[in-house]
């Protein structure tokens, strides 16, 4: 049911056309399929139905963008404002040579896979990535000794005015898992360059990843990818598992027995678990030896009680 609130809002956005809805539930669009309500749900039919939205939104309407859910923990008072969601309508992948431009909304996975069709190398590391392009330029995003910096042209972006501008790799200001893009920016496209490559040993290097993987973590639950950063010189999963959190629970949250750099949702976590078990987690691994571990998976929203 709508409330008062929620239909003044609905009442000052513009038109769009897209689909923007109110009061939805979030806990879908995350990987952890944990998370409270959007207040208003938009997503868009296209870049340019994106942007002209953007022009026409009240400048103090908070404003959150969603890829495909795989690194972000929403608590369970869910979000204020409008959630944009970056999705299929975004997800447009072009080759030309060597270089390719993805849409925010594509997955990583089908980049790889466009490479390897299109014999282009370097972009192998991505079938290891579970997210959308946005938000792996957004964080850098990384794995198995490549990252988004290394093969980043340039990136499209619209800032929270609907204002788009192309942006050098150069100047997004590149460290690990991190970008320094600002906030209310959203990548609407990235223009990624590999190498030359022979189709067999592309697909050969993206079997032997997704076979890791497999390995190693625990990729059939419901779970957000890494949840913490390595620290300069360390291994985020080799501290928590000295620290004693292997298989540790907090309601239905659990740190993972295959991989303690992974939180799972066991069936009947709430984000609140996942969150707090999480603190706990750092808290011993501080206590431990001192360190910090920085979460590497994003923590939006609000708790249940509506505190953020």
């Amino acid at each position: 049911m709508m409330t008062a609130q929620q239909g003044d809002l609905m009442d000052r956005l513009p038109q769009v056309r897209g689909r923007l809805q109110s009061h939805v539930s979030l806990a879908r669009y995350s990987w952890f399929r944990t998370g409270g309500p959007a207040e208003v749900f938009y997503e868009p039919a296209d870049e340019a139905d994106l942007c002209a939205f953007l022009k026409a939104l009240p400048p103090d309407v908070p404003l959150t963008v969603l890829g495909l859910g795989s690194n972000i923990l929403i608590r369970d008072g869910g979000i204020d404002g409008v959630v944009i969601r970056l999705g299929k309508s975004l997800g447009d992948i072009r080759s030309d040579g060597v270089d390719l431009v993805a849409g925010a909304g594509a997955s990583d996975f089908a980049v790889a896979n466009l490479a390897r069709d299109r014999a282009v190398a370097g972009l192998e590391f991505l079938r290891g990535v579970p997210g959308s392009i946005g938000g792996s330029v957004r964080m850098n995003a990384g794995a198995y000794g490549r990252d988004m910096a290394d093969v980043l042209v340039a990136a499209r972006i619209a800032d929270r005015f609907g204002e788009v501008q192309q942006v050098l790799a150069v100047d997004l200001g590149f460290s690990y898992r991190h970008s320094a893009l600002p906030e209310g920016d959203i990548v609407l496209s990235a223009h990624l360059r590999g190498v030359p490559g022979a189709p067999d040993a592309i697909a050969r290097r993206m079997a032997e990843i997704s076979a890791e993987r497999d390995l190693a973590q625990p990729l059939r639950t419901r779970t957000g990818g890494s949840s913490f950063k390595n620290p300069p010189g360390e291994k985020a999963w080799r501290l928590i598992d000295q620290a004693g959190c292997r298989g540790l629970t907090l309601g239905g949250a659990q740190i993972s027995e295959k991989h303690t750099n992974f939180l799972i949702n066991t069936g009947t976590a709430s984000a609140d678990d996942l969150e707090k078990l999480g603190e706990d987690v750092r808290a011993r691994v501080k206590a431990m030896c001192g360190i910090d571990l920085e979460w590497e998976i994003r923590i939006i929203g609000k708790a249940a009680g509506g505190m953020r």
